[in-house]
């Protein structure tokens, strides 16, 4: 008897893993998102009208959540495009995902998200981690000055200024340092600061003279901030903001570029961009379609 329970209890374990792979084990991360081994990541929008979307949630005018809504900017309205688009322009429901700097590959790598729209510049570096689609965009690092302030004009005017030093982000050595890590090897002055919304409101305080950093996430702040700040038009690197998505997905890179393409051409690229940007005084905003990466 004992024997044959010990049998029983055996099947019924056995019997209980099955059920729990068939459960959790169909290749999806925590949060629905495709994981590692399964298919492309357009064949699931196309199959089952669902996705998980990375933005950033902090970045007014590309990425900001505020409350318990969606988080609304031009990242944000790309994304929702390029997915209608790869859904063969059938509605998905889009479950979004805070995707900061810090953890987007891991967040790829690990199916937290199935594809990331979060001012996410294309490098090499990169590309060994992830597949890229676009760029959809490409940014310039410029430089933002208080709209009443006529002694900077160009970026090489910031030789003495007082500049801010955001914590994390190298744009502030663009200034400082000279080639390759930096750009202009100026002698500014560093003003710490937590993070951009820090840099701007210390602007705004006149505890520093400039914020230098991307020309799009300048403008989502200058925006904001009402007419109190202006961009100088003096950019001076580029920075192109690709789609991510996991290493190898080069089908859904290859959708992701066809969709931006046609984003451009029928004018929505605008509409988004004057929606977003247009009132930023000093932002040049781009009329085509920047040349794809190509998928790898």
């Amino acid at each position: 008897m004992r024997i044959r329970r010990l049998a029983m209890a055996l099947t019924a374990a056995g019997a209980l893993t099955l059920g729990l792979a068939a459960c959790g084990g169909g290749g999806e991360g925590s949060d629905g998102a495709t994981a590692a081994g399964d298919g492309s990541v357009v064949d699931k929008i196309k199959n089952t009208k669902r996705v998980v979307v990375g933005t950033k949630w902090d970045q007014p005018g590309l990425g900001l959540k505020s409350g318990a809504g969606e988080p609304e900017g031009f990242d944000v309205d790309v994304a929702k495009y390029v997915i209608k688009e790869l859904a063969g322009g059938e509605d998905v429901q889009i479950e979004w995902k805070e995707s900061a700097s810090s953890n987007r590959e891991a967040f790829l790598a690990n199916g937290t998200v199935d594809i990331i729209f979060a001012s996410y510049s294309i490098t090499e570096e990169r590309k060994s981690k992830v597949t890229f689609g676009g760029p959809y965009i490409i940014a310039h690092q410029d430089t933002m000055v208080r709209a009443d302030d006529n002694r900077i004009q160009k970026a090489t005017d910031l030789a003495g200024k007082r500049i801010c030093q955001a914590a994390g982000s190298n744009s502030y050595k663009r200034i400082t340092d000279p080639p390759p890590d930096g750009q202009l090897d100026l002698d500014a002055q560093l003003v710490g600061a937590a993070n951009y919304s820090e840099c701007v409101a210390k602007l705004a305080g006149n505890n520093l003279d400039a914020v230098t950093t991307d020309d799009l996430i300048l403008a989502g702040f200058a925006q904001q901030g009402g007419g109190n700040f202006k961009i100088l038009g003096d950019p001076f690197t580029d920075e192109k903001y690709g789609v991510g998505l996991k290493k190898g997905d080069v089908k859904t890179c290859e959708a992701v570029n066809q969709a931006i393409q046609k984003m451009y051409s029928d004018g929505t690229a605008k509409q988004l961009l004057d929606k977003w940007f247009g009132k930023t005084q000093g932002l040049k905003l781009p009329t085509e379609a920047p040349p794809a990466e190509g998928c790898s």
